[in-house]
């Protein structure tokens, strides 16, 4: 059986085909409102929120043990993980020990910290 070369049906996507050019604009609106969303206020800390942080951050430290600390800096909250090697408060700088290498955090900018065993 031959087939006519002639009446070959062209398969076309129709309006699907212009839909991404005519929609670039509002996507690209819609996902610069969900990187503005994404941005949080710094979260008020009282005086007995920073008790509990610094009496985890000294019980880690005396234990070696692993530690879960969020930190918010310029609207985003960063999770950081591993062991606290030092703790100066007279520079306010934390150092710990993730399983790559030795970092320092800004201890103002620890917002809540968490004992992993």
């Amino acid at each position: 059986m031959k087939i006519n070369q002639q009446l070959r049906v062209i398969k076309d996507r129709g309006t699907i085909k212009w839909q991404g050019m005519l929609l670039n604009e509002p996507v690209k609106m819609q996902q610069e409102e969900v990187e503005e969303d994404k941005t949080m206020p710094q979260p008020k800390l009282d005086a007995y929120d920073l008790q509990l942080i610094q009496e985890e951050l000294e019980w880690a430290l005396k234990r070696r043990c692993n530690v879960i600390i969020h930190t918010w800096k310029e609207g985003k909250v960063t999770r950081h993980y591993g062991a606290i090697l030092s703790i100066d408060q007279t520079a306010n700088i934390l150092t710990y020990a993730d399983p790559f290498k030795d970092r320092t955090l800004n201890s103002a900018e620890i917002v809540s910290v968490n004992i992993v065993d």
